[in-house]
């Protein structure tokens, strides 16, 4: 089905992000671009065709839409890609956007990455008020990491992972689940994350866009993983929440977290209190849905309060949750791939 982009509505006056479930709206994932340096199996095709450069916001007009968005009540921003340290000119997106956190109106101001341009940007990162990073890390193993991102090195992503632990930044590691290689390696995760004091997020894979595998052989659900997790490893379930989907469970034996993701074998729709902007400023408020809003239109043609208004008229249209399911063959949930939304 075709995404349903809406056009900008006419101005109309500021309301708070709030949708017609009752869902409070703090936390916004901004693309800044849909290009990356990897190609991994779960996220795209080996073959990708990306935007035309001139289709994406320009780094004045991101920091626009970030800045309509926080003054709405967003606490948290999150950078995504692709791959967001690819894009030209992120530093600078970076340096304006600190201004939200050092006036209190924004609470955090982060990003997740695949750890190539890291050791590059890690110091500058810190500088500018990023306390913490995501880091995409499927496998520990050099010929695994080849293959599962078709093209990447992992000493290089090693390299930016120590650079970020020493600039002081808190780093998460992400792990999508994959059926052939995580349950293999998943105690040495696990071991490396907590012995280096990072907590390590462990994510289902997701029907989104045609990456040239079947979907049935990569899914690994986590409630199969989760009791291998337990033959090596006492988990303690908490309460702690980060401000995404992740539950987490405490490691005995090392004091580390354990986050679970699970968007196909258990719904955390309930509580999404997320929505996502595209690199070409398309707003949608579910990852498993196609409803959507142009904001740049809003940007290009319309003043502060048509912005306020689009955005609100897309918080009200959110939907419960999302349908993802997987089968033998199946056709992807949505044609979008990952890379379009950082997940």
């Amino acid at each position: 089905m075709p995404t349903q982009i809406a056009p900008c509505p006419a101005p109309a006056s500021p309301c708070s992000l709030i949708d017609l479930f009752g869902r409070r709206i703090t936390y916004l994932r901004l693309s800044v671009t849909d290009r990356c340096d990897l190609r991994c199996v779960y996220c795209m095709a080996e073959d990708m065709a990306f935007l035309p450069r001139n289709e994406v916001l320009s780094i004045e007009e991101l920091d626009r839409l970030a800045t309509a968005f926080i003054r709405q009540g967003v606490t948290k921003l999150r950078l995504t890609g692709g791959e967001p340290l690819v894009r030209r000119g992120i530093m600078d997106l970076v340096a304006s956007l600190s201004r939200h956190l050092a006036s209190g109106a924004l609470k955090e101001l982060t990003l997740t990455t695949n750890g190539t341009q890291l050791a590059r940007h890690a110091d500058d990162l810190a500088r500018l008020g990023v306390r913490r990073v995501n880091v995409s890390l499927d496998t520990l193993d050099p010929d695994t990491f080849k293959r599962v991102t078709r093209r990447g090195s992992l000493p290089v992503v090693m390299d930016g992972i120590r650079a970020a632990l020493t600039a002081g930044l808190t780093v998460k590691l992400n792990v999508v689940a994959l059926a052939d290689s995580t349950p293999n390696e998943v105690v040495k995760l696990i071991e490396f994350a907590h012995r280096h004091g990072m907590d390590i997020t462990f994510i289902e894979t997701m029907p989104l866009g045609d990456v040239g595998v079947d979907r049935v052989d990569q899914y690994l659900p986590l409630d199969r993983l989760r009791a291998l997790i337990e033959q090596h490893f006492s988990l303690v379930d908490t309460l702690d929440r980060t401000g995404g989907p992740a539950r987490y469970a405490r490691v005995t034996e090392t004091g580390g977290r354990i986050g679970f993701i699970t968007p196909l074998s258990h719904s955390f729709c309930e509580s999404c209190n997320r929505i996502r902007v595209s690199a070409t400023g398309i707003l949608y408020t579910c990852l498993g849905q196609e409803n959507a809003m142009d904001l740049k239109a809003c940007l290009r043609t319309g003043g502060e309060a048509a912005m306020t208004e689009a955005i609100a008229e897309a918080i009200r249209a959110k939907p419960r949750g999302h349908d993802f399911v997987i089968t033998r063959g199946g056709a992807p949930a949505l044609s979008r791939h990952m890379s379009a939304l950082g997940g």
